[in-house]
């Protein structure tokens, strides 16, 4: 992993934002579960869409990749094609895990699915408990990703939790369409991240599979439904945009391209924040842009439905005057890194004031950034994200440890941040 030294400078141009990590999982997916030859534009090859990828052509699907297109020939159109022992690689893809593992019980033969850094300690309790229920041989090793899964899933009514991971959801609504059955999703708890359920129904729908949602309490699926092949293209991601919308509102100009003001995506609640933190949002057709008024003020956030943009929300946080509680973000603790340790105690090396409690962070304004410091991405591609970003407020050159952990999301973050003006060279710690 490289290390790289940013001098702090003025960001301002013009950026298009990438494109939709989450639709673009949930697309591939889509088109790989059809019957046709699908094509699927404005593909970004992050580690994470990698996965999703090599993942659906293990079980089957033909896809072909082309500079920012696929096409994707659906597992279903040569189904004897399908391995009956399969090797699944997520990664270190929370996504392609939990929704892989559900679909890997539409077919024959066994799943193994193995993965990278802190995947094997996210929870998978949800799963055991369906397969329990359905003698679903499983087998798993404790903290390292080494899952092995035999069996056909059946219809029926499963009840899942909404407070541990909406993918647990997401991973049942792309299966149970599939399977002769009929079924019911019951969802036990209070809902959270609500927004992934919502991009999960859209893009089943744009594929022809129709799901009754009542209220988010349950959800009615009817069995013996077929994935339609068609072209899809995805939209820019606003997880990813909200690092250049979170720089304007520290001072700096730069118009986010290709996001769509009417999106789904439940991190355009960036926009809102912003909003309450004293920022103007300024959008034009595809293009927005913050423009921050005199000074930032403090807020109160509630981060359960947005958790991905908090930690450079709370770079923003750091430089408004008064006190910024973000709550119900408990949730981060479990992502590629504790995120609420490693922003508390990244950002505070620079000179932030950031309390950290067990499930939110307590924020006190400061005036100025002092930097001149080494910081650690702890290999999270947010947290090097963020760190980039506030470097352009910070008095002194930061250097940020392991800063390549952004090929996970954002191959080609640190160009575009130099393309706007961002100054930074490799750089040898010691």
């Amino acid at each position: 992993m490289g290390n790289l030294k940013i001098y702090p400078s003025k960001l301002k141009g013009e950026l298009k934002i990438p494109p939709s990590k989450s639709m673009a999982h949930r697309a591939i997916i889509c088109a790989a579960l059809s019957d046709k030859l699908c094509r699927i534009d404005n593909i970004d090859y992050s580690d994470d869409i990698i996965a999703t990828i090599e993942a659906m052509k293990s079980l089957g699907a033909i896809i072909t990749k082309h500079e920012d297109y696929l096409e994707v020939v659906g597992v279903y159109k040569n189904i004897q094609n399908t391995k009956k022992n399969k090797m699944i690689d997520c990664n270190e893809s929370g996504s392609t895990l939990r929704f892989l593992i559900p679909i890997s019980l539409l077919f024959d033969g066994s799943s193994r699915f193995i993965g990278r850094g802190n995947l094997g300690k996210r929870p998978l309790n949800t799963y055991y408990n369906i397969f329990d229920k359905q003698n679903i041989k499983y087998s798993f090793k404790k903290d390292i990703l080494n899952l092995e899964v035999e069996g056909r899933l059946k219809g029926g009514t499963f009840e899942v939790e909404g407070n541990v991971s909406s993918q647990f959801i997401s991973g049942l609504l792309f299966t149970l369409p599939l399977l002769k059955e009929d079924s019911k999703i019951v969802i036990t708890t209070d809902l959270e991240s609500k927004s992934y359920v919502d991009l999960t129904l859209k893009v089943i729908k744009d594929f022809g599979i129709e799901v009754i949602n009542n209220n988010y309490e349950e959800f009615i699926i009817k069995g013996n439904q077929k994935y339609e092949g068609r072209n899809y293209k995805v939209e820019g991601d606003y997880s990813q945009g909200a690092f250049f919308l979170c720089a304007d509102a520290l001072g700096n100009e730069i118009v986010c391209k290709d996001l769509n003001i009417d999106s789904l995506q439940g991190d355009k609640e960036v926009i809102n924040i912003l909003k309450k933190m004293n920022v103007d949002i300024l959008a034009k057709g595809n293009e927005i842009e913050g423009k921050r008024r005199k000074k930032l003020k403090s807020t109160y956030i509630d981060g359960s439905q947005c958790p991905d943009i908090i930690p450079v929300i709370t770079s923003v946080a750091v430089l408004a005057k008064g006190r910024t509680e973000i709550v119900n973000v408990g949730r981060l603790r479990i992502k590629e890194c504790d995120r609420l340790s490693a922003i508390t105690s990244e950002l505070n090396k620079l000179g932030a004031n950031i309390i950290e409690k067990e499930d939110s962070i307590i924020v006190e304004g400061v005036d100025e950034l002092e930097g001149n410091v080494e910081v650690w991405s702890h290999k999270d591609h947010r947290i090097a994200m963020t760190l980039a970003i506030v470097s352009s407020r910070c008095k002194k050159p930061i250097v940020i440890k392991d800063y390549d952990c952004v090929s996970k999301s954002y191959p080609n973050f640190f160009g575009d941040f130099e393309k706007v003006g961002g100054i930074s060279i490799e750089w040898n710690v010691g």
